[in-house]
């Protein structure tokens, strides 16, 4: 019997002779995240263990992006913690702000992430590196403590699911499509503590900025993990960024023809078009041509699922020219600073701007209901990023619906959700 790519990456890390699904198992970690809200409890946690030292100092990375640039007295404080352990532990991977980014767009940017790697994240969405063919999965902040500690993960080996995207692409869909008709598809626990594995001839051609976003939203069905086998793309991606620089880093796994998968799942790609999610969960989808006069006050185009550039020059496509309805908000947030560098360079903030809209420093910001877009009782967005609970960016009673960054860029247009088709 074969192996998943998933699994043979832990039986890497494990130093095993095999693995099983449901096998609990010690792993050694390449790499281990926290964040500005995450790695102060660990920190805490770290500490308590009574350690001196993190295992390495060149695999610890700390992003202070979640209320950063600091929003208040208790954000700076949770930013202040990260960067002074970051000093006392000589870590060389701390961000701070000028040179930090939403974290799951920062680290694929600039290799951190390589193929076969084993990375954990005391963030949910950590999932995202598995668009580069590594096994990444978030954990809690004591998980991140222990191994900043040990250098390993006591974790257990999940089932995993094939994914097999088939056809081609219509106009103006993208991987965000692909993965809320998937996440509409199973649920949002249709995968839970599963490997979400996506291939097909869609996939093998798709880029690795529509991969990211993918993978980063597997942990809205549940899952442990995404992942897509390493390839020619994610060669081309790692040249462009000078990855992987040090010898042997970064190996491509693929699954065996007999591996075993729990449910494989397949889709004619030619027929989804631009999918939104409705309140209040990703799985609410219809296709955006199907929602006719829901008016929305905001409009979010960023975080670490859509705030790329290849995301930014989509949305320029569409608002070059023309204005943001007088009564909506649009905020466009680039996910690092080199993006934010790019589209000032390509004259997109400046077309954001002349629409009508805001460009702002990298954050996580409204994402997460934390600053830099709140909204107001009964306020509607539409928005780039991976969540839409209740009360996800602001009041309870708000409204958050998730979509592409043609169909956001579209809806800031005409005030309402629109179909791409409305303005191209």
């Amino acid at each position: 019997m074969g192996y998943t790519i998933t699994e043979k990456i832990l039986l890497k890390h494990a130093a095993l002779k095999s693995v099983h699904p449901g096998e609990f198992i010690h792993a050694k970690v390449d790499l281990c995240l926290g964040n500005d809200i995450t790695a102060p409890l660990a920190i805490e946690e770290f500490e308590k263990l009574g350690a001196k030292k993190v295992f390495d100092r060149k695999k610890v990375a700390l992003v202070p992006d979640h209320f950063a640039p600091a929003k208040d007295m208790k954000s700076a404080n949770q930013c202040r913690c990260l960067a002074d352990f970051a000093g006392r532990q000589g870590i060389k991977h701390y961000f701070e702000v000028g040179r930090m980014g939403v974290e799951h767009a920062l680290l694929p940017e600039i290799g951190l992430v390589l193929p076969g790697d084993l990375i954990i994240g005391a963030d949910s969405h950590t999932c995202t590196y598995g668009a580069l063919g590594a096994f990444s999965s978030g954990v809690g902040s004591t998980d991140l403590a222990a191994a900043m500690a040990t250098g390993e993960v006591w974790l257990k080996v999940p089932e995993s699911m094939k994914f097999v995207f088939q056809g081609r692409l219509n106009k103006w869909v993208g991987g965000k499509d692909l993965i809320l008709h998937t996440i509409g598809d199973i649920g949002v626990d249709g995968a839970r503590y599963r490997a979400m594995e996506f291939c097909g001839e869609v996939i093998e051609k798709l880029p690795i900025d529509d991969r990211l976003s993918m993978c980063n939203m597997a942990i809205e069905a549940g899952g442990k993990s995404g992942i897509i086998a390493p390839d020619k793309i994610t060669r081309a991606y790692l040249r462009a960024i000078k990855k992987p620089a040090k010898p042997g880093a970064g190996k491509y796994y693929a699954s065996d023809k007999d591996a075993v998968y729990c449910d494989v799942r397949e889709y004619d790609c030619r027929k989804i078009g631009p999918v939104v999610a409705c309140p209040n969960l990703p799985s609410n989808t219809k296709p955006a041509k199907a929602l006719k006069n829901i008016f929305i006050d905001q409009v979010v185009i960023g975080s670490c699922t859509n705030g790329r550039i290849s995301d930014l020059r989509i949305a320029a496509k569409l608002l070059k020219g023309r204005k943001v309805k007088s009564s909506v908000r649009l905020i466009v947030i680039p996910a690092t600073q080199k993006i934010y560098l790019d589209a000032v360079n390509e004259g997109l903030a400046k077309i954001f701007i002349d629409a009508g809209g805001v460009f702002s420093t990298p954050t996580c910001g409204p994402c997460l209901g934390g600053h830099m877009g709140i909204l107001a009782a009964g306020e509607k967005a539409i928005a780039t990023t991976n969540r839409n609970f209740v009360g996800r960016m602001g009041d309870p009673t708000s409204q958050v619906y998730l979509s592409n960054p043609a169909v956001a860029a579209a809806s800031a247009i005409k005030g309402h959700i629109a179909h791409p088709e409305e303005v191209a």
